[in-house]
């Protein structure tokens, strides 16, 4: 099944479509309206306000699909300081979820990874067919992984979290922010996991 990369500006996330799932809503709903008729569910990977920024008006968009995200982040879609809004000079979209997620669970074919770190209800979600791995801020092509010093971040669970992603065979690596490959995406895994290792 095709990725379809909805890329961001330098200050919002990616999005991507995956069949009729579209991961993360911070781009602008026209960025999303070729795929709008296919949509059928929306899947947030962490509640910050520069993934979920465009999420009203993107399920307004796509006729109010199945709006998803781990129970440890649910909060941030209501309230302006769990989800950073304030940085944005922003207020939190106050949309609430229609499905809760928690790990293991399947959404439109993919494995729901729960990787704390980042945030505390920070997910990736995993196609093993395609081994491709949507990772949010969980980690970035490059090496490189997302910050721990936010409100609710934690070292020591990101690290575990990027110690978990590793023992997956990822081919496609599709982050929250910068440039997806479609090969080799677990070298970019083992990278991050060296990497904060360095930064301990």
């Amino acid at each position: 099944m095709p990725v379809r990369w909805i890329a961001s500006d330098a200050t919002y996330a990616n999005s991507f479509v995956y069949g009729n799932v579209l991961v993360d809503a911070g781009v602008l709903p026209m960025a999303v309206e070729p795929y709008a008729k296919t949509i059928e569910t929306i899947v947030i990977t962490h509640a910050h306000y520069d993934h979920i920024a465009h999420i009203r008006e993107i399920a307004r968009l796509c006729g109010d699909p199945t709006i998803c995200i781990h129970e440890a982040d649910a909060l941030g879609l209501t309230d302006d300081t769990r989800c950073l809004a304030m940085l944005f000079g922003a207020r939190a979209p106050g949309i609430s979820p229609d499905t809760i997620l928690h790990d293991g669970d399947r959404v439109g074919g993919l494995r729901v990874i729960h990787t704390p770190g980042h945030t505390p209800g920070g997910i990736c979600l995993y196609g093993p067919e395609e081994k491709v791995l949507f990772s949010g801020d969980t980690v970035f092509t490059g090496g490189s992984f997302g910050r721990y010093d936010f409100p609710g971040g934690d070292r020591e669970a990101l690290a575990a979290s990027l110690e978990r992603l590793a023992t997956l065979e990822v081919e496609g690596l599709y982050p929250g922010h910068g440039e997806p490959v479609a090969r080799g995406g677990g070298r970019h895994i083992a990278a991050a996991v060296e990497a904060l290792r360095f930064y301990a």
